[in-house]
Protein backbone atom coordinates (compact mmCIF):
# COMPACT_ATOMS: atom_id res chain seq x y z
CA UNK A 1 0.00 0.00 0.00
CA UNK A 2 1.12 3.31 -0.78
CA UNK A 3 2.40 5.31 1.90
CA UNK A 4 1.49 9.41 0.21
CA UNK A 5 -1.42 10.88 1.59
CA UNK A 6 -1.57 13.79 -0.61
CA UNK A 7 -1.37 11.19 -3.39
CA UNK A 8 -4.36 9.51 -2.39
CA UNK A 9 -6.39 12.10 -1.35
CA UNK A 10 -6.29 13.57 -4.96
CA UNK A 11 -6.59 10.36 -7.02
CA UNK A 12 -10.70 10.91 -7.15
CA UNK A 13 -10.05 14.68 -7.46
CA UNK A 14 -9.38 15.04 -11.06
CA UNK A 15 -9.29 18.09 -13.62
CA UNK A 16 -11.29 18.72 -16.59
CA UNK A 17 -11.22 22.56 -17.67
CA UNK A 18 -8.95 25.54 -17.20
CA UNK A 19 -9.32 28.96 -17.84
CA UNK A 20 -6.99 30.91 -17.54
CA UNK A 21 -5.37 34.37 -17.99
CA UNK A 22 -2.76 37.17 -17.89
CA UNK A 23 -3.58 40.05 -15.96
CA UNK A 24 -1.57 43.66 -16.36
CA UNK A 25 -2.73 46.40 -13.33
CA UNK A 26 -1.67 49.73 -12.88
CA UNK A 27 -2.81 52.88 -10.96
CA UNK A 28 -5.57 51.87 -8.36
CA UNK A 29 -7.65 48.78 -8.63
CA UNK A 30 -9.36 46.25 -7.76
CA UNK A 31 -11.77 43.68 -8.75
CA UNK A 32 -14.43 41.67 -6.62
CA UNK A 33 -14.72 37.84 -7.66
CA UNK A 34 -17.58 35.54 -6.74
CA UNK A 35 -17.90 32.25 -5.27
CA UNK A 36 -16.95 29.14 -7.86
CA UNK A 37 -16.87 25.96 -8.22
CA UNK A 38 -13.75 25.19 -8.84
CA UNK A 39 -9.76 26.04 -7.81
CA UNK A 40 -8.08 29.58 -8.25
CA UNK A 41 -5.01 30.17 -8.51
CA UNK A 42 -2.94 33.76 -8.41
CA UNK A 43 0.84 33.68 -9.13
CA UNK A 44 2.10 37.16 -8.67
CA UNK A 45 4.79 37.52 -11.83
CA UNK A 46 5.46 41.43 -10.70
CA UNK A 47 4.48 43.74 -8.66
CA UNK A 48 1.77 42.70 -5.81
CA UNK A 49 -1.68 43.13 -4.90
CA UNK A 50 -3.46 42.94 -1.83
CA UNK A 51 -6.20 39.96 -1.18
CA UNK A 52 -9.64 40.27 0.86
CA UNK A 53 -12.84 38.15 1.96
CA UNK A 54 -15.44 41.14 2.65
CA UNK A 55 -16.07 39.24 6.41
CA UNK A 56 -13.86 41.16 8.59
CA UNK A 57 -10.64 38.95 8.27
CA UNK A 58 -7.09 41.00 8.07
CA UNK A 59 -6.65 41.54 4.35
CA UNK A 60 -3.27 39.32 2.68
CA UNK A 61 -1.04 40.98 1.32
CA UNK A 62 0.70 39.07 -1.59
CA UNK A 63 4.29 40.14 -3.13
CA UNK A 64 6.32 39.33 -6.59
CA UNK A 65 6.52 35.43 -6.64
CA UNK A 66 3.94 34.59 -4.09
CA UNK A 67 1.67 31.99 -5.15
CA UNK A 68 -2.01 32.12 -3.69
CA UNK A 69 -4.45 29.06 -4.17
CA UNK A 70 -8.24 28.76 -3.33
CA UNK A 71 -9.39 25.53 -3.24
CA UNK A 72 -12.97 26.07 -3.31
CA UNK A 73 -12.96 29.24 -5.35
CA UNK A 74 -14.33 31.20 -2.61
CA UNK A 75 -15.38 34.66 -3.50
CA UNK A 76 -12.72 37.10 -2.77
CA UNK A 77 -11.43 40.86 -4.05
CA UNK A 78 -7.83 41.43 -5.34
CA UNK A 79 -6.77 45.05 -5.61
CA UNK A 80 -3.84 47.35 -5.81
CA UNK A 81 -5.02 48.72 -1.95
CA UNK A 82 -7.53 47.27 0.71
CA UNK A 83 -9.90 50.47 0.09
CA UNK A 84 -9.46 50.41 -3.59
CA UNK A 85 -12.79 50.61 -5.84
CA UNK A 86 -13.38 47.48 -7.74
CA UNK A 87 -15.03 46.31 -10.58
CA UNK A 88 -16.99 43.29 -10.54
CA UNK A 89 -15.14 40.00 -12.06
CA UNK A 90 -17.90 39.42 -14.24
CA UNK A 91 -17.30 42.88 -16.09
CA UNK A 92 -14.05 42.13 -17.00
CA UNK A 93 -14.14 38.13 -18.09
CA UNK A 94 -17.90 38.65 -19.11
CA UNK A 95 -17.99 35.11 -21.66
CA UNK A 96 -14.92 33.39 -20.59
CA UNK A 97 -15.76 29.73 -20.68
CA UNK A 98 -12.98 26.89 -19.44
CA UNK A 99 -10.90 25.88 -22.01
CA UNK A 100 -10.01 29.76 -23.00
CA UNK A 101 -7.31 32.02 -22.20
CA UNK A 102 -6.52 35.41 -22.43
CA UNK A 103 -4.86 38.69 -21.70
CA UNK A 104 -6.97 41.15 -18.84
CA UNK A 105 -6.02 44.88 -18.41
CA UNK A 106 -7.26 46.63 -14.88
CA UNK A 107 -6.27 50.16 -13.88
CA UNK A 108 -4.53 51.77 -16.04
CA UNK A 109 -0.91 52.01 -16.79
CA UNK A 110 2.13 52.16 -16.54
CA UNK A 111 1.01 48.35 -15.62
CA UNK A 112 3.29 47.64 -12.85
CA UNK A 113 1.48 44.58 -11.62
CA UNK A 114 1.25 41.01 -13.41
CA UNK A 115 -0.39 38.18 -12.12
CA UNK A 116 -1.11 34.56 -13.77
CA UNK A 117 -4.59 33.58 -12.75
CA UNK A 118 -6.45 30.68 -13.40
CA UNK A 119 -9.57 28.70 -12.62
CA UNK A 120 -9.37 24.94 -12.60
CA UNK A 121 -12.38 22.74 -13.00
CA UNK A 122 -12.47 19.50 -11.69
CA UNK A 123 -15.22 16.56 -11.48
CA UNK A 124 -17.51 17.27 -8.30
CA UNK A 125 -17.92 13.46 -8.12
CA UNK A 126 -14.54 12.96 -7.26
CA UNK A 127 -14.15 15.83 -4.73
CA UNK A 128 -12.89 14.38 -1.82
CA UNK A 129 -14.36 15.40 1.96
CA UNK A 130 -10.96 15.92 3.02
CA UNK A 131 -10.19 18.31 0.12
CA UNK A 132 -13.70 20.18 1.40
CA UNK A 133 -12.12 20.77 4.62
CA UNK A 134 -8.89 22.63 3.40
CA UNK A 135 -8.78 26.33 4.10
CA UNK A 136 -10.17 28.98 1.94
CA UNK A 137 -6.99 29.97 0.92
CA UNK A 138 -3.58 29.05 0.86
CA UNK A 139 -0.45 31.18 0.42
CA UNK A 140 2.64 29.90 -0.64
CA UNK A 141 5.43 32.82 0.04
CA UNK A 142 8.24 33.50 -2.81
CA UNK A 143 11.10 31.81 -0.62
CA UNK A 144 8.54 28.70 0.39
CA UNK A 145 9.00 28.26 -3.30
CA UNK A 146 12.88 28.16 -4.00
CA UNK A 147 13.07 25.00 -2.94
CA UNK A 148 10.84 23.60 -5.66
CA UNK A 149 12.60 24.21 -9.06
CA UNK A 150 9.79 21.55 -10.66
CA UNK A 151 6.80 24.16 -9.60
CA UNK A 152 8.59 27.25 -10.43
CA UNK A 153 9.77 25.81 -14.09
CA UNK A 154 6.03 25.17 -14.47
CA UNK A 155 5.10 28.59 -13.70
CA UNK A 156 7.45 30.55 -15.50
CA UNK A 157 6.47 28.29 -18.87
CA UNK A 158 2.45 28.87 -18.47
CA UNK A 159 2.34 32.24 -19.40
CA UNK A 160 4.01 31.31 -23.17
CA UNK A 161 1.04 28.83 -23.34
CA UNK A 162 -1.60 31.87 -23.66
CA UNK A 163 -2.96 32.22 -27.02
CA UNK A 164 -0.86 28.72 -28.44
CA UNK A 165 -2.90 26.52 -30.81
CA UNK A 166 -0.34 23.64 -31.17
CA UNK A 167 -1.81 20.43 -31.34
CA UNK A 168 -1.92 19.25 -27.52
CA UNK A 169 -1.65 22.70 -26.13
CA UNK A 170 -5.47 22.51 -24.39
CA UNK A 171 -4.49 18.94 -22.75
CA UNK A 172 -0.65 20.26 -21.95
CA UNK A 173 -1.97 23.27 -20.34
CA UNK A 174 -4.68 21.55 -18.49
CA UNK A 175 -1.75 19.22 -16.94
CA UNK A 176 0.34 22.01 -16.30
CA UNK A 177 -2.06 23.46 -13.75
CA UNK A 178 -3.04 19.83 -12.07
CA UNK A 179 0.96 19.87 -11.59
CA UNK A 180 0.94 23.91 -10.06
CA UNK A 181 -2.33 22.25 -7.57
CA UNK A 182 -0.46 19.31 -6.43
CA UNK A 183 2.90 20.34 -6.05
CA UNK A 184 1.30 23.53 -4.01
CA UNK A 185 -0.41 21.30 -1.91
CA UNK A 186 2.03 19.31 -1.07
CA UNK A 187 3.87 22.44 0.26
CA UNK A 188 1.55 23.46 2.07
CA UNK A 189 1.29 20.37 3.34
CA UNK A 190 5.12 20.21 4.64
CA UNK A 191 5.37 24.05 5.80
CA UNK A 192 1.62 25.11 6.52
CA UNK A 193 0.64 22.17 8.42
CA UNK A 194 0.01 24.61 11.63
CA UNK A 195 -2.13 26.90 10.27
CA UNK A 196 -5.08 24.31 9.47
CA UNK A 197 -6.33 21.09 11.32
CA UNK A 198 -6.52 19.48 7.43
CA UNK A 199 -3.58 20.11 6.48
CA UNK A 200 -2.20 18.84 9.87
CA UNK A 201 -3.36 15.59 9.05
CA UNK A 202 -2.43 15.27 6.24
CA UNK A 203 0.91 15.99 7.76
CA UNK A 204 0.73 13.71 10.78
CA UNK A 205 2.21 10.45 10.97
CA UNK A 206 -0.37 7.87 12.19
CA UNK A 207 -3.20 10.26 11.66
CA UNK A 208 -1.79 10.39 7.41
CA UNK A 209 -1.19 6.49 7.51
CA UNK A 210 -4.82 6.11 8.84
CA UNK A 211 -6.27 8.26 5.53
CA UNK A 212 -3.90 6.43 3.19
CA UNK A 213 -5.51 3.43 4.34
CA UNK A 214 -9.28 4.89 4.21
CA UNK A 215 -8.60 6.47 0.85
CA UNK A 216 -6.12 4.04 -1.03
CA UNK A 217 -7.70 0.21 0.23
CA UNK A 218 -11.13 1.63 1.01
CA UNK A 219 -12.94 -2.10 0.47
CA UNK A 220 -10.56 -3.52 2.89
CA UNK A 221 -12.92 -4.54 6.17
CA UNK A 222 -11.14 -1.95 8.26
CA UNK A 223 -12.18 -1.44 12.03
CA UNK A 224 -11.40 1.95 13.91
CA UNK A 225 -9.14 -0.87 16.15
CA UNK A 226 -7.69 -2.11 12.66
CA UNK A 227 -7.25 1.82 11.40
CA UNK A 228 -5.46 2.38 14.78
CA UNK A 229 -2.92 0.05 14.27
CA UNK A 230 -2.09 1.16 11.34
CA UNK A 231 -1.63 4.06 12.42
CA UNK A 232 0.96 2.92 15.17
CA UNK A 233 -1.72 4.54 17.99
CA UNK A 234 -4.13 3.53 20.75
CA UNK A 235 -7.67 3.21 19.86
CA UNK A 236 -8.80 6.06 22.43
CA UNK A 237 -5.77 8.17 21.50
CA UNK A 238 -6.05 7.94 17.35
CA UNK A 239 -10.49 8.17 17.55
CA UNK A 240 -10.05 11.49 19.07
CA UNK A 241 -7.23 13.14 17.16
CA UNK A 242 -8.95 11.45 13.88
CA UNK A 243 -12.14 13.33 14.95
CA UNK A 244 -10.02 16.60 16.04
CA UNK A 245 -7.95 17.36 12.60
CA UNK A 246 -10.02 15.33 10.51
CA UNK A 247 -13.23 16.67 11.22
CA UNK A 248 -15.25 13.42 12.05
CA UNK A 249 -14.99 10.19 13.03
CA UNK A 250 -12.56 7.45 11.45
CA UNK A 251 -15.89 5.16 10.34
CA UNK A 252 -17.89 7.77 9.34
CA UNK A 253 -14.87 9.25 7.02
CA UNK A 254 -14.71 5.42 5.39
CA UNK A 255 -18.22 5.35 4.64
CA UNK A 256 -18.09 8.76 2.79
CA UNK A 257 -14.83 7.32 1.00
CA UNK A 258 -17.30 4.36 -0.14
CA UNK A 259 -20.14 6.30 -1.47
CA UNK A 260 -17.86 8.81 -3.12
CA UNK A 261 -15.81 5.80 -5.41
CA UNK A 262 -19.90 4.21 -5.24
CA UNK A 263 -21.22 7.59 -6.61
CA UNK A 264 -18.05 7.52 -9.08
CA UNK A 265 -18.43 3.77 -10.70
CA UNK A 266 -22.56 4.79 -10.78
CA UNK A 267 -21.16 7.56 -12.99
CA UNK A 268 -19.85 4.86 -15.36
CA UNK A 269 -22.61 2.42 -16.95
CA UNK A 270 -19.83 -0.10 -18.22
CA UNK A 271 -19.87 -0.99 -14.26
CA UNK A 272 -22.62 -3.52 -13.60
CA UNK A 273 -24.66 -1.51 -10.88
CA UNK A 274 -24.61 -5.41 -9.25
CA UNK A 275 -20.83 -5.28 -8.62
CA UNK A 276 -20.40 -2.07 -7.09
CA UNK A 277 -21.11 -3.09 -3.53
CA UNK A 278 -18.86 -5.54 -3.20
CA UNK A 279 -16.01 -3.52 -4.87
CA UNK A 280 -16.41 -0.75 -2.58
CA UNK A 281 -15.94 -2.51 0.64
CA UNK A 282 -19.69 -3.54 1.82
CA UNK A 283 -20.59 -7.15 2.25
CA UNK A 284 -23.83 -7.08 1.09
CA UNK A 285 -25.87 -5.15 -1.19
CA UNK A 286 -28.88 -4.07 1.06
CA UNK A 287 -26.18 -2.69 3.43
CA UNK A 288 -24.63 -0.51 0.39
CA UNK A 289 -28.44 0.28 -0.58
CA UNK A 290 -29.38 1.87 2.81
CA UNK A 291 -25.87 3.60 3.02
CA UNK A 292 -26.21 5.14 -0.05
CA UNK A 293 -30.31 6.23 0.28
CA UNK A 294 -29.43 7.53 3.62
CA UNK A 295 -26.32 9.77 2.54
CA UNK A 296 -27.95 11.37 -1.05
CA UNK A 297 -31.74 10.71 -0.25
CA UNK A 298 -31.87 8.59 -3.43
CA UNK A 299 -30.82 5.24 -4.08
CA UNK A 300 -28.18 3.96 -6.05
CA UNK A 301 -30.13 3.43 -9.07
CA UNK A 302 -32.04 6.58 -9.02
CA UNK A 303 -28.64 8.03 -9.10
CA UNK A 304 -27.70 6.07 -11.68
CA UNK A 305 -30.45 7.11 -14.46
CA UNK A 306 -30.27 10.94 -13.04
CA UNK A 307 -26.67 10.94 -14.11
CA UNK A 308 -27.09 9.51 -17.23
CA UNK A 309 -30.09 12.25 -18.30
CA UNK A 310 -27.43 14.90 -17.09
CA UNK A 311 -24.81 12.85 -19.52
CA UNK A 312 -27.25 13.72 -22.73
CA UNK A 313 -28.16 17.29 -21.53
CA UNK A 314 -24.46 18.16 -22.23
CA UNK A 315 -23.46 19.12 -25.81
CA UNK A 316 -21.21 16.27 -27.62
CA UNK A 317 -17.99 18.74 -28.06
CA UNK A 318 -18.49 19.32 -24.25
CA UNK A 319 -18.64 15.90 -23.32
CA UNK A 320 -16.10 14.68 -25.05
CA UNK A 321 -13.73 17.24 -23.78
CA UNK A 322 -14.72 16.26 -20.41
CA UNK A 323 -13.07 12.98 -21.29
CA UNK A 324 -9.97 14.08 -21.31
Amino acid sequence: MHDDVLSELLRPLWLIDVFYSMWKAGGVWGVKGHDDNCAIIHYMVEGGCVISFGDGAPPVRVHEGDLVIFPHGTAHTFASAPEAPTRPLSALVPHCRPGESGVVRVGAPPYKTLMLCASLHYSAIGEPRLYQALPRIIVLRRRMLEGEPLLLRTLDSLPSELGRTAPGSRLVTLRAFETVLVLSLRIAMEQLAEESPTLRALHHPGISKALVAIHGSYAEPWTVESLSREAGMSRSVFSQLFRELVGEPPMRHLTMRRLQEARRLLADTSVPQQDIAQRIGYRSQVGFHLAFRKEFDMTPGEYRACRAVRTRLIPRDRADHHGT
